[in-house]
């Protein structure tokens, strides 16, 4: 259920107690008039009647295992005590259910609970989902001094008091500075109660996530730097009690035995990938041979072979948003994305029109710097960098894109939400969602200025353009959090970082839906690859 907007509704004759709901004088009012803290008020504003049904239909399909865990969390949340928790399960075990009984049953009490992730797109799939740094305000980047930006006394500061349960998934992909942040925040808040010398002023929080997944991105970072950017490395961890998932709830819903003997096998191969347990001995970077029943070894063009596999029959359905949305090509380097989607696009019957964008270099600390004389436009229109559109977009009516910014958090519009182009204009691009929660509806995506948040250049470059890109392909970063039925995994190159074909492999629900093309310089196909692990983020689990 979506949260109510602005206004609270009492029933004749019912008070409703502002100064509980953390309301404010307004001033230039009569003493009497009121007026209620709008953050605390939407999360208040569930029907305790829905999420109780809701939890109650969940909480009858926990197992053991999970019933133990709501058990755990729940009586830290009755104490009041404060508490931290790690749940940690790879995919398939149940986190995601596990948040969503949490959420429901403190809901139900008419109490708030938080629920953040570290990527946009993982928060669609919790009920009242947000990003953590939209939530807390934790500055980008953050450094090791970061506090959050939150005024002690604002209204967001009281919602966190308020809060009986925050949890957080997806840490591991969040910098350990990020957590350091908010504790401090969060220790602030507290102000002089006997909670706030306690490890986030005595809330209890639960962290969730899989540090197989791919870790913090720590610019030019040595492997040393990027096991010390992950929460495990942080003070924290000394005071986190970590509970853990282990079985696979997909091989339980499986139809039939031959199906759940063929997902288990398939499972256990995702994580011995994951757990860099293939070609042992290995510090950390083997070659691992890929089981034929995924290659793809016969072709003449190796785009020509991937895209036909990944989207067969596609003039048939290049339009159909069903077939988009499960469905995409994955690659280890924005250069090779770039390839495939320029590739795809060229198929799309229809006319073709180009943006270009705006580009502009920040001066204000240099001015006067004869070095910024070489920065010329078509200079900066030639750079390229995550999370930044290019310079140049191609479209069509028809073509799937992704966002690259949170444009409306609430109504689901999330980094990484996918869309259909239905109309391009000069001014402006409309487009109808395929994935979220809002599936079917129409938006409209205006240009905006974009600045990378840790820019790999020595100056500060913003760009003007569509927060877009085409998304027949998405590099493998790009597509954690996805959930697809088809993946193409195509690997000219291969992965460079800890757990990119952990990820790119585990994005399927099924054996079926996995094909993957490795091929040499030459474009001679290969049967193996390397699969990079930095085991050290195991030992203290």
């Amino acid at each position: 259920m979506t949260p109510a907007k602005d206004v609270v509704i009492a029933d004749k004759g019912e008070e409703v107690d502002f100064e509980a709901s953390g309301a404010t004088q307004l001033s230039g009012t009569k003493p009497s008039k009121k007026l209620g803290n709008k953050l605390i008020y939407e999360e208040r504003s569930y029907n305790p009647a829905e999420q109780l049904q809701e939890y109650n239909n969940l909480f009858l399909n926990l197992i053991n295992e999970q019933r133990g865990v709501f058990k755990r969390i729940i009586e830290a949340v009755n104490n009041q005590q404060g508490g931290v928790f790690f749940l940690y399960g790879y995919g398939g075990t149940g986190k995601t259910y596990m948040w969503r009984t949490l959420a429901f049953y403190i809901r139900s009490k008419k109490q708030i609970c938080l629920t953040v992730v570290s990527s946009g797109i993982a928060s669609l799939l919790l009920p009242g989902g947000r990003t953590a740094h939209s939530m807390f305000k934790i500055p980008i980047p953050t450094m090791e001094s970061s506090t959050c930006n939150i005024d002690k006394g604002s209204d967001r500061a009281e919602l966190l008091k308020m809060a009986k349960l925050i949890i957080w998934d997806e840490a591991p992909m969040a910098h350990r500075f990020c957590f350091e942040a908010f504790d401090k925040t969060f220790k602030d808040i507290m102000g002089r109660s006997n909670c706030s010398d306690k490890l986030f002023g005595g809330k209890v929080i639960v962290f969730g996530g899989d540090f197989r997944q791919i870790l913090p991105v720590v610019p030019r970072g040595s492997r040393s730097d990027i096991i010390h950017s992950i929460i495990n490395s942080s003070y924290i961890w000394d005071h986190c009690v970590v509970l853990k998932l282990t079985k696979n709830m997909r091989l339980q819903q499986a139809g039939n035995t031959s199906s759940t003997s063929e997902l288990e096998l398939f499972s256990n191969w995702i994580l011995k990938v994951g757990d860099g347990k293939l070609e042992e001995p290995n510090d950390g970077y083997t070659d691992i041979p890929i089981p034929n029943d995924f290659l793809i070894s016969n072709y003449d063009d190796p785009l020509e072979a991937i895209v036909s596999e990944t989207y067969p029959n596609f003039l048939n359905n290049y339009k159909n948003p069903e077939f988009l949305q499960s469905r995409a090509i994955l690659a280890g380097t924005i250069e090779t994305v770039d390839i495939i989607n320029q590739y795809v696009l060229g198929f799309i019957p229809g006319e073709e029109k180009e943006y270009l964008s705006s580009d502009s270099v920040d001066t204000f600390d240099g001015e006067g710097n004869e070095a910024f004389d070489v920065l010329t436009p078509e200079f900066l229109n030639t750079l390229t960098t995550s999370g930044l559109p290019n310079h140049k977009i191609k479209l069509k009516i028809g073509t799937p894109i992704m966002l690259l910014r949170n444009i409306d958090q609430p109504e689901g519009l999330y980094n990484g939400t996918r869309l259909i182009v239905t109309r391009l204009t000069n001014h402006v691009i409309e487009a109808k969602i395929i994935s979220g929660k809002n599936i079917g509806g129409v938006i409209y995506i205006p240009r905006m200025d974009m600045t990378p948040t840790q820019s790999p250049w020595p100056f500060k470059m913003t760009r003007r353009q569509f927060p877009i890109t085409i998304c027949y392909a998405m590099t493998i970063n790009k597509s954690q959090g996805q959930s697809l039925d088809y993946v193409g995994l195509y690997l000219p190159r291969s992965v460079f970082s800890h757990g990119q074909l952990y990820v790119a492999i585990s994005r399927v629900k099924s054996k079926k839906g996995l094909k993957i093309l490795i091929h040499d310089k030459y474009n001679h196909p290969l049967n193996s690859t390397t699969n990079v692990v930095f085991k050290e983020v195991f030992e203290n689990l």
